[in-house]
């Protein structure tokens, strides 16, 4: 999935929220799925996907102004990493390989148009660079790994369920996923919209469990889904991979699938074209119902007490001294330095 970016602000790394996350089977959202039963593909609604693709357009609009206000070329004599990569591009042109692998601007750049930075959010009071690192990329790379997964998985997402909704998922689990991150990195700076990503696979899952009912095929579907996921997760313990924001992203998603992605159980839409008093079954099973109540207990209480921490200046580190390791595992090959 999508990778965060992180950056060392002493030697210019940064670390990516932007390997984008294996797509999903082709055919696992779509009302011809065999997950699917035909009942309840029948009775859905399909939305016109334009959410999605406008955030494509948003992050892809975005990038080419941070690469206008990097202007490598005008810089690159205060610079010894070496020339600017694609020289033809003028203004355009990429960082030195050296200072920045993915095609990209540079870290200082970055950083000024709203990356993620534990000091500039805690002490400075820069709570706008929550929301602003969700929108920016390390590089070519990165932006074209996230846009791609987006696109497969975003697209099927709001054709089920709508734009509002969907929307609603990819923000407040990008927010999510930048709070997670800042809390236990604090030496690096961090881009990338793979928080917002895992957020729509999370709900991907949780939909599934909570919507249990009208699917056939639940056991193909789920062991999928967990793969994905599961893969996804483990490429994030790779140095300069912020995968905090990984896992804060995909908690906050897992979680408002919950809350957002509820469906009438299977049974309640064999009958619903029936008189009130001849449905008999409830439209949600007792499960959603109370999936829903704590659902929203745990994304309530998880951002107020996040936030609070946050700007309180408390370091994650601190009161979990073995969390690191879900970032990065220190090899013979590399080390970590992320906290």
């Amino acid at each position: 999935m999508g990778n965060r970016d992180l950056n060392n602000n002493n030697n210019n790394r940064t670390t990516y929220k932007n390997r984008a996350p294996p797509q999903p089977p082709s055919n696992y959202y779509t009302t011809s799925s065999p997950y699917y039963t035909e009942s309840s593909s029948s009775s859905d609604t399909q939305w016109t996907s334009w959410l999605v693709p406008m955030i494509v357009v948003a992050n892809v609009a975005m990038f080419v102004v941070v690469m206008i206000v990097n202007d490598c070329p005008k810089h690159q004599n205060l610079r010894s990493e070496g020339k600017c990569v694609g020289g033809f591009l003028g203004r355009l042109s990429f960082q030195p390989l050296k200072e920045n692998p993915l095609f990209g601007p540079s870290s200082s750049t970055l950083e000024k148009l709203g990356a993620l930075e534990w000091k500039k959010v805690v002490n400075d009071k820069e709570a706008w660079r929550l929301v602003s690192c969700i929108w920016l990329h390390a590089g070519v790379i990165h932006l074209l790994a996230n846009m791609l997964s987006l696109v497969f998985i975003g697209i099927r997402l709001e054709q089920q369920f709508g734009f509002a909704r969907v929307g609603a998922i990819y923000m407040l689990s990008g927010i999510g996923g930048s709070i997670l991150s800042t809390l236990f990195i604090k030496n690096n700076i961090s881009v990338g919209a793979s928080g917002a990503l895992f957020g729509l696979l999370g709900a991907m899952l949780s939909e599934l469990l909570t919507n249990w009912t009208i699917y056939a095929n639940k056991a193909a579907a789920l062991i999928t889904l967990v793969i994905i996921i599961l893969i996804n997760l483990a490429v994030g313990i790779l140095p300069h991979v912020d995968n905090f924001a990984h896992i804060g992203g995909f908690l906050a998603g897992f979680l408002l699938g919950f809350v957002l992605l509820v469906r009438p159980q299977f049974s309640w839409q064999e009958r619903h074209h029936l008189p009130i008093e001849a449905r008999g079954k409830s439209k949600y099973t007792i499960f959603q119902y109370v999936f829903w109540i704590l659902s929203m207990i745990l994304l309530v209480a998880g951002f107020a007490v996040g936030l609070v921490m946050l700007f309180n200046g408390e370091n994650g580190n601190d009161h979990c001294s073995w969390c690191h390791y879900l970032s990065c595992v220190p090899t013979s090959r590399w080390h970590c330095n992320n906290q």
